[in-house]
């Protein structure tokens, strides 16, 4: 289509019209002027205005680029555009005029003008040159929708939201008939917007009014167009929706927006990170964009669903260069693939390294030097790590140590490492290897005074190798769906609103600060359970069986944000604390413990291995978890 567009309007067609339009802008600008007044007398002037008018105006809408676009897609940024341009060449040229009508040659003035004409013509000139490349549009978008195929039966569809999004989402439906969906309402609760209409569609209603909505009007669909709903909002509009057997799609969170654009294309089925999004906090963008744009920036682990986030939110900031590191090469291929796309003017680079491999890990550092290092690599997996002790040791603690070492020797700024709540209080292997790791970097932030810090959160919906994931499998082969225990809980965050908020405590860094991520309020895993259920349209107990098989080694019921004993301040970030006075419990000889759990791991000494780490924790209690049992880790 674009092709067909350049053809039909050719930029030396633009340029013509542009000619005439001045003419006539000019002309018309002393007509109006000197309405009953002998234009005649003023002939010399309109002439001498038309052809300086031609030999500046044109140039300078040349230089605003108004010859290098396509019209037919033009929005409001081409009418400021428009605007700046037609104002800039007629400042240019009302300053020329004025310059000449008071020079003087052999003494009598070159011209004599009403110096309105000046405002006239600029006022005709906007109209004019913005009017033609608007009617561009108007002609494309004509032409587009009488070539674009009808569905023979549109459905009807309520839009949830009555914004930005909202509006766009409705915009999309009727430029593109084809999709067969017909907007017939808005819900808002914004009381200035009832009985309003936006693209022609009325605002019906507010939020509580859906139920009697879907009642009393033809509606077969509901689509949520408010990014920045939280969880309730989406939960509110699912139930009732479920009740009705109205099918219902969502608009992406505002976290998953970032960096994207908001567009039909993005409407998806409603998922549970949907019903568990929490209102977007404030944002320190400013304390960010220094942190980030233009820095070399290094993300370990970079294939993962953390990493991976890292680095397309880091993205969108302009880093100088950005390093994704990984162990597994099609996972960083993969992850590449997907920000070549979105981003691809951002240099790149790909290493896949073990951080395990000392000599490796200083080599990578030394040639990008990184000035801004997350630290996202790691076992996480609770069960697996009770049964391998040794890789836990391994690639948490001594792959930790090397990225701190390698950091330190090069003098990256900023490093920041991504903890758990597993790390507090911790009660299985893997808890307290993220742990020991906590306190290798809050070491190395103290003896070197750089940005050092850590950044704790819980679980996050729909990582690798978390629950959601396994429910789902479960659900698709026709369950049973198997939760460990009734009453087991768990804090739980979507992933690209975990990764905003790391993003802004790593801004918030001086060095030696272990920040914690706000959870909001514990889940059941029952009740994450059943709400997948519905959400794939099936009833718990009825369709889908859920069954209990028993807390697992090294669970506990519920996680620990805040430990014994411990303060926790505020922040400029409301959804972000900091633990005060976290150094005190570093051991003062923490490298030879370190290389002392490195050589148990080594020896395969495990229960040796369980013995020091608990002895080194305060609060740890690990010897007190039971031996794995490879048969319960699901």
């Amino acid at each position: 289509m674009k092709a067909n567009i350049r053809s039909r309007f050719p930029n030396f067609m633009v340029l013509l019209a542009d000619i005439i339009i001045t003419v006539i802008a000019i002309t018309a600008a002393f007509a109006l002027r000197l309405a009953g007044d002998t234009v005649t007398d003023y002939i010399g002037s309109l002439y001498w205005m038309i052809l300086i008018s031609l030999l500046i105006k044109p140039a300078i809408y040349y230089f605003f680029g108004l010859y290098r676009r396509l019209w037919a897609y033009a929005s409001i940024n081409e009418l400021t555009l428009i605007s700046a341009a037609v104002t800039v060449a007629s400042a240019v040229f009302s300053a020329v005029m004025l310059i000449l009508f008071i020079s003087r040659l052999n003494g009598a003035r070159i011209l004599n003008f009403p110096r309105t004409i000046l405002a006239i013509d600029w006022l005709l000139s906007l109209v004019g040159i913005g009017g033609l490349r608007f009617s561009f549009r108007l002609l494309a978008e004509g032409r587009a929708a009488s070539k674009k195929p009808i569905a023979k039966k549109a459905r009807n569809v309520l839009i949830i939201g009555a914004g930005d999004a909202g509006a766009l989402v409705v915009r999309e439906l009727q430029r593109n008939p084809q999709l067969g969906l017909h907007p017939v309402g808005y819900l808002d609760d914004d009381l200035a917007k009832q009985r309003h209409q936006i693209h022609g569609v009325p605002v019906v209603g507010k939020l509580t009014d859906l139920r009697r909505t879907l009642e009393h009007r033809s509606v077969n669909e509901v689509i949520i167009a408010i990014p920045s709903a939280g969880g309730k909002v989406v939960r509110l509009v699912t139930d009732v929706c479920r009740l009705k057997g109205i099918p219902f799609r969502t608009m992406p969170g505002l976290f998953e927006l970032i960096g994207g654009k908001v567009s039909v294309n993005r409407l998806r089925e409603v998922d549970i990170a949907d019903l568990l999004r929490r209102e977007p906090a404030q944002f320190q963008d400013q304390l960010v964009g220094a942190a980030l744009t233009g820095k070399r920036v290094l993300v370990t682990g970079a294939g993962g669903s953390i990493g991976f986030e890292i680095c397309r939110q880091i993205a969108r900031w302009g880093p100088q260069m950005l390093i994704l590191l990984g162990h597994g090469e099609n996972s960083i291929f993969e992850a590449m693939l997907e920000l070549r796309e979105d981003f691809p003017s951002l240099p790149f680079q790909l290493v896949i390294a073990d951080i395990r491999d000392k000599p490796r890990i200083h080599s990578v550092f030394a040639d990008f030097r990184p000035q801004v290092v997350f630290h996202t690599a790691a076992h996480k997996h609770v069960p697996l790590m009770e049964s391998n002790i040794e890789d836990a040791i391994s690639n948490n603690i001594i792959g930790t140590k090397n990225i701190v070492q390698a950091a330190s020797a090069i003098d990256t700024e900023l490093l920041v490492l991504i903890s758990t709540d597993k790390a507090i209080r911790p009660a299985n292997v893997m808890g307290a290897t993220k742990r020991i790791a906590e306190m290798i970097v809050l070491e190395a932030a103290h003896r070197t005074g750089h940005a050092y810090s850590v950044v704790r959160f819980g679980n996050v919906l729909g990582s690798r190798g978390s629950v959601v994931p396994l429910f789902k499998r479960q659900i698709a082969h026709g369950g049973p769906v198997t939760v460990t225990h009734p009453d087991m809980k768990r804090y739980f965050m979507t992933i690209p609103e975990a990764v905003h908020l790391v993003l802004q405590a790593a801004a918030m860094g001086q060095g030696g600060e272990v920040f914690m991520l706000n959870m909001g309020q514990q889940v059941r895993i029952l009740d994450l359970a059943e709400d997948l259920i519905r959400l794939s349209g099936l009833e718990p107990g009825k369709d889908i069986e859920i069954t209990f098989t028993g807390i697992r080694p090294g669970e506990k019921l519920s996680e620990d944000l805040w430990g014994d004993g411990m303060e926790y301040g505020k922040t400029i970030h409301p959804e972000i604390f900091r633990a005060v006075a976290e150094e005190a419990v570093i051991p003062h000889d923490l490298d030879k413990i370190v290389d002392e759990l490195h050589h148990l791991a080594q020896e395969g000494e495990a229960s040796a291995v369980i013995h020091l780490l608990d002895e080194t924790i305060p609060d740890g209690n690990i010897r007190a978890t039971p031996p794995a049992d490879l048969t319960s880790l699901v």
